[in-house]
């Protein structure tokens, strides 16, 4: 019953995947998860196959979509930092971290926490508020630090 849709699925497939192996793939899949299903009405097996080839080559799409990102981030290939980029570096930290201690409550609090690796979920239960609340103040915190970032460059160009 299920077999006899294959060929159909294989072409439906084909359409939307240029490589055959993986189009033969999905229709086993797909026909491996009907096969799988217990209680699928005979009547609706053409259909739930369709859909189930369909979602597999968005998630092979979607799949492909991931590592090629991933390669991306990954082969990232910068040449090595040289010795004055590191210390300069490390000086604006030292610095943004000093400007991040000019902010006010909850925002500074918050920002000093990511600063140290506490997330923002972890900063919201330590200080019993909302996750909302701690992620708003972070928001807060990091854009009063670009733009104190954007005005100290700007006088800096001066």
């Amino acid at each position: 019953m299920i077999a006899g849709h294959r060929e159909r699925l294989m072409r439906l497939v084909r359409r939307r995947l240029p490589n055959a192996q993986d189009a033969e793939d999905l229709v086993q899949e797909a026909m491996l998860r009907a096969a799988a299903h217990g209680n699928l009405d005979r009547a609706r097996i053409g259909p739930f196959l369709t859909s189930v080839a369909l979602r597999l080559c968005v998630d092979h799409y979607r799949e492909q979509e991931r590592r090629r990102r991933l390669l991306t981030r990954a082969a990232d290939v910068r040449g090595p930092e040289l010795p004055d980029e590191g210390v300069c570096d490390k000086d604006f930290g030292r610095w943004l971290l000093g400007q991040a201690d000019q902010l006010r409550g909850r925002e500074r609090q918050v920002v000093l926490a990511r600063a140290q690796g506490i997330s923002t979920l972890e900063f919201a239960r330590m200080h019993q508020i909302s996750v909302k609340a701690a992620e708003g103040a972070f928001t807060r915190g990091r854009a009063r630090l670009r733009l104190v970032c954007a005005q100290a460059l700007d006088g800096a160009a001066a």
